[in-house]
């Protein structure tokens, strides 16, 4: 069983929304569409630099060569993953507290939440644009849990990408690898393919980082 006030932490891209790689496999092809010239590595260091708030969204297209107000053309693309109203209205009976740790521009992450109607489900969202520092550099889950007031050990994270789950798990904090197709090879983080299976008590003790115990 979880311990009392659990607190679920859950991954934005890949997790929340449908598309993991949302650089590579989404914003890349837009700025290509729209006629940026820019080459990927250019889209993906202007990316990063806007995704630890180097610089604002604004910039961001200025600087691959395309207008801000196709802005929210390109959030148009991304959609929210499968079944994820149906677990945030669930998430109450097993977690205290639905956050979000999020590598993502500030404003895109604002926009997302509120369009999709899961804002006011999960708070805080500790997104990246933010707070100056990217998964899985271990100070953005070091604020985490400051940010929330608990042990790791009552913190569950869940995320597609393995190397952020390491970090965590280095801290304590019970780690989840989520994986929808079902392919992830031999790893200490516990995989599940959907996100209703964390509303089962017995998956939450398999997943016990037992570093935290």
């Amino acid at each position: 069983m979880p311990p009392d006030g659990a607190i679920l932490a859950l991954d934005a891209m890949g997790v929340l929304y449908a598309t993991g790689d949302d650089v590579g496999d989404l914003l890349v092809p837009f700025a290509h569409d729209k006629g940026s010239s820019a080459v990927a590595a250019e889209i993906e260091q202007a990316y990063l630099a806007a995704s630890l708030g180097q610089i604002d969204a604004e910039e961001f297209w200025w600087q691959i060569g395309l207008d801000p107000r196709l802005e929210d053309d390109y959030l148009r693309r991304h959609r929210l993953a499968d079944g994820v109203r149906e677990f945030l209205a669930a998430a109450g009976t097993v977690f205290g507290t639905v956050c979000c740790i999020s590598n993502d521009v500030s404003r895109w992450s604002a926009k997302l939440r509120r369009s999709f109607a899961i804002e006011a489900s999960i708070s805080p969202w500790l997104v990246s644009g933010d707070l100056g520092i990217r998964k899985p550099d271990e100070r953005i889950y070091r604020q985490a849990i400051a940010r929330l007031g608990v042990p790791a050990s009552r913190l569950y994270f869940v995320d597609d990408r393995v190397k952020n789950l390491d970090a965590a798990r280095q801290l304590g904090i019970n780690t989840i690898l989520f994986d929808p197709t079902g392919m992830a090879t031999e790893t200490p983080h516990l995989p599940i393919r959907r996100l209703g299976d964390l509303l089962d008590p017995r998956v939450l003790a398999l997943a016990i980082n037992d570093a935290s115990l």
